[in-house]
């Protein structure tokens, strides 16, 4: 059933936005590495955050991970060095996911892993063991999940962990995410020099943790304002760092190109804050490369065609393996409303202005996407009434989305 949406006039809220699900997934996962049976606070509530919870606190067997990516990758390493037999499984889409840089990658170190169903692809039979450690040698063009992955068990192994990354290394701000959390637990872990990385075995220590809000979560709402004609329209979000290890916290400097400032603050309680406000727009087209922000490619190519600014985006690769081919959706979705997007090298998206006939009651298709519903549900603002899909996809990621829509004056009707 397709939910309708109608976006407000005015725009003058406060908003508590989610715990980063990035920050959450790893510290769970060094959490557990370290011992603690106390849980980091202020964890993320969305789906895949849940089951990597749900996994490391309850003995199932088989795992299932249904159609949470993270979990699936950070648990296959988690479980080669955990004692025990486990069988990790998900979603039809999740054992079409390719894993076998990770598996190969664990059993170069000494990991048991076999393929219970098609080899390079979930579900997998792990059985956990103590590992040695040493040199390893990955793509740096490969899902920094699979090097996350990696670098978070490096500190259990017996001789560490030297990682060494070869050719374009994609999404480093995440990898460097990831270095920042384990540091805090305690672990001896940083950058040699451009390609490598350098672990050494030791002890994760159990310490309390706090995870701040998402920047995924904020570009949405920076959509939002950009999206609506009330100049003076103002929206707070809070629990954002503004210096956060999070790489998609650039979306403040890219979204000051196409008109909404970015003023940080801490509020009566001490929590860190961003007020976001109206101003001119500085350009007349946008090109950026997303190679380090995938997750912000839909909310930047959805915005810009509303905005009817021409754009060209590039390190796209990765949109491809994610929860769905998110740049053929978004082309799919896109010339609904009459917009011609084209696509170049498998990693390459732009539009140069050229439109054609919309669709009428334009209905959009999400695709088990979270991340299409949360992009596409501002462009209310621009075609009153659109329709979207399937709308329980949020939970992936932001399962208060809807309700935080309403709490602002959007009307949602089925």
């Amino acid at each position: 059933m397709p939910i309708q949406l109608s976006a407000p006039k005015h725009l003058q809220h406060d908003i508590l936005l989610p715990s980063s699900k990035s920050i959450s997934n790893r510290a769970l996962i060094i959490n557990a590495l370290s011992g603690n049976r106390i849980l980091p606070h202020r964890l993320s509530d969305c789906d895949d955050t849940m089951v990597m919870l749900r996994a490391l606190t309850e003995e199932h067997d088989p795992i299932d991970i249904m159609a949470a990516g993270t979990a699936m990758r950070f648990l296959t390493a988690y479980l080669a060095v955990s004692q025990g037999a486990k069988t990790i499984t998900g979603t039809e889409r999740m054992k079409q996911r390719p894993i076998s840089v990770l598996v190969d990658a664990l059993r170069s170190l000494g990991a048991d892993i076999q393929y219970v169903e098609k080899d390079g692809f979930p579900p997998l039979f792990i059985s956990g063991s103590a590992l040695q450690g040493g040199h390893i040698t990955l793509p740096g063009n490969v899902s920094s999940q699979y090097i996350s992955a990696l670098l978070m068990i490096a500190p259990t192994l017996k001789e560490g962990l030297i990682m060494e990354l070869t050719g374009k290394i994609v999404s480093r701000p995440y990898i460097d995410m990831t270095l920042e959390i384990m540091r805090q637990f305690g672990a001896d872990a940083s950058w040699i020099d451009e390609k490598h990385i350098c672990i050494k075995s030791k002890n994760y220590e159990p310490i309390p943790y706090d995870v701040e809000a998402d920047w995924s979560a904020a570009s949405y709402w920076y959509e939002i304002l950009a999206l609506s004609n009330d100049e003076k329209g103002s929206l707070v979000l809070k629990g954002l760092n503004e210096k956060s290890t999070q790489g998609d916290s650039a979306v403040h400097t890219l979204f000051a190109e196409l008109g909404v400032k970015s003023h940080f603050f801490n509020d009566e309680q001490g929590m860190n804050c961003v007020q976001l406000t109206k101003c001119p727009r500085k350009i007349q087209r946008m090109e950026y490369n997303f190679v380090n922000q995938p997750d912000l490619a839909q909310t930047f190519v959805v915005t810009c065609a509303m905005l009817n600014i021409p754009f060209h985006f590039t390190g796209l690769e990765s949109l491809k393996i994610k929860e769905t081919d998110r740049i053929t959706a978004l082309i799919q979705e896109l010339r609904k409303m009459g917009f011609v997007i084209k696509e170049a090298n498998d990693s390459e998206l732009f539009w140069d202005g050229e439109k054609d006939t919309p669709q009428p009651n334009i209905v959009i298709d999400t695709y088990d996407d979270h991340r299409m519903a949360m992009a596409f549900a501002p462009c209310a603002f621009v075609l009153p009434e659109i329709c979207i899909n399937h709308q329980e996809v949020v939970s992936k990621s932001y399962p208060q989305y809807w309700e935080h829509l309403k709490n602002i004056g959007f009307k949602i009707t089925e």
